[in-house]
């Protein structure tokens, strides 16, 4: 399908691996130019390059953390009048209720809530001028179904969707719609790291660990970045003019939901 964003221009957060680059390969592979984000300089780049080097698209590459208001201003500089925005954050650490104080909660607002209205704010507006956009903002599958573990994230992400929920509304009137996809289980070093919480707790081997967690879901695996990439794009395409305010679960079946 020819999604049709060929020489739109699009930044990506968080983009130098897992679902945050499975959207910008994705992306470049329908013709759009890229604005890359990420806090390590070398990973970043070398992603960068092979996106340039596999799809021809021009690449700019921003290393910075992009939580801080520092990192902000640069990377909306180098953004200047983008047509996509891909908001993506690592998420915060897992543990239990009594585990966080004021500060943690902070700092995952910030990265995981703070962080994208900001920049929703200062690049939707230049969308509506030019009378199309796309947001796309990655949360988790915590939002609909909140995990025990990941306190932090559920209330992080789910401040976000309904920030959202809210905001595109308000401006899908001028072409721009602003939706969230919200992943389950994906083989990105989030599930290493999570998965490697499991190991400690339980006594058990990584192949263990994972195939545990590959059993709760009724499609029998994990995730690729490559097919998460692939409903980004979607949500990007010309195609998706019409889906506003939603949040669409990619988990392969483990979210237990009717709606």
């Amino acid at each position: 399908m020819d999604l049709g964003i060929k020489g739109k221009r699009a930044l990506v957060c968080a983009s130098s691996k897992g679902l945050g680059l499975g959207c910008a390969e994705a992306l470049a592979a329908a013709g759009v130019s890229l604005v890359m984000n990420a806090r390590g300089a070398e990973a970043l780049e070398a992603a960068a390059e092979r996106i340039r080097q596999e799809h021809g698209v021009e690449v700019v590459t921003v290393a910075v953390d992009v939580t801080t208001p520092e990192g902000q201003q640069q990377l909306i500089a180098a953004a200047g009048e983008v047509d996509i925005l891909v908001n993506n954050a690592g998420g915060p650490p897992p543990g239990m209720w009594h585990d966080w104080e004021r500060e943690d909660f902070i700092k995952a607002l910030d990265a995981n809530m703070l962080t994208p209205i900001a920049l929703i704010k200062a690049l939707v507006p230049g969308m509506m001028d030019r009378g199309w956009g796309r947001v796309v903002n990655i949360t988790s599958q915590s939002v609909r179904a909140p995990i025990g573990v990941l306190g932090l994230s559920n209330a992080a992400r789910t401040g976000l969707t309904g920030y959202v929920a809210g905001t595109a509304r308000q401006v899908a009137d001028k072409g721009v719609t602003i939706n969230n996809l919200l992943p389950g289980i994906h083989a990105t070093d989030r599930a290493d790291s999570l998965d490697q919480g499991v190991v400690k707790a339980k006594g058990i081997t990584m192949d263990e660990a994972r195939s545990q967690r590959a059993a709760g879901i009724p499609a029998g695996r994990y995730g690729t970045r490559q097919e998460f990439g692939a409903a980004c794009a979607f949500f990007c395409s010309q195609h998706a003019g019409f889906i506003v305010g939603q949040n669409l679960l990619l988990d392969g079946g483990g979210t237990n939901l009717t709606m």
